[in-house]
């Protein structure tokens, strides 16, 4: 499976200036349950913003400047970063948009979270458009926040 996981605003809004522009702790623990174990493949700004390797994880950054961290790998292509997951049964992208947009290709599965925050900035970087070629699961409650609801996309077969 290659699927791509984020959280996003009624507006669409996955991130402001680099951040996260909300907290909620069971999205945190439900995002470590479902990528524990397994290969991450993210942007460089995105790396830099959570600032260190993800335990547990293979952490896999696409940048075009190395970087020499232990538990870090660094490569210069989406298709590279792939060709290194290999033969890996779960391979996630996790940001930021450029990656989602590139990997939306790439990808199978697209786990999105909900949030009731509004976030109406014009700055914002944005979730990847899911066009007609997905099918949504229903909306269900986040098991680990109350607050939130999430909803997973799978790609239809094509014709």
């Amino acid at each position: 499976m290659r699927g791509m996981i984020y959280a996003q605003s009624p507006e669409g809004v996955i991130g402001v200036a680099g951040r996260i522009p909300w907290r909620y702790q069971g999205d945190f623990r439900r995002f470590k349950r479902v990528t524990m174990g397994k290969t991450l493949i993210m942007g460089r700004k995105t790396f830099e913003s959570i600032g260190h390797p993800l335990v547990g994880r293979r952490n896999i950054v696409v940048t075009s400047h190395p970087i020499a961290i232990a538990g870090v790998e660094s490569v210069p292509s989406i298709d590279e970063a792939l060709e290194r997951a290999g033969d890996e049964i779960d391979v996630w992208f996790i940001g930021g948009a450029r990656i989602y947009a590139e990997a939306m290709k790439h990808v199978d599965l697209i786990d999105v979270t909900y949030v009731p925050d509004h976030v109406r900035v014009p700055d914002a970087v944005r979730a990847p458009r899911i066009d007609g070629t997905w099918e949504g699961s229903r909306l269900l409650q986040h098991e680990d926040e109350p607050l939130l609801k999430r909803r997973t996309f799978t790609r239809r077969p094509r014709a």
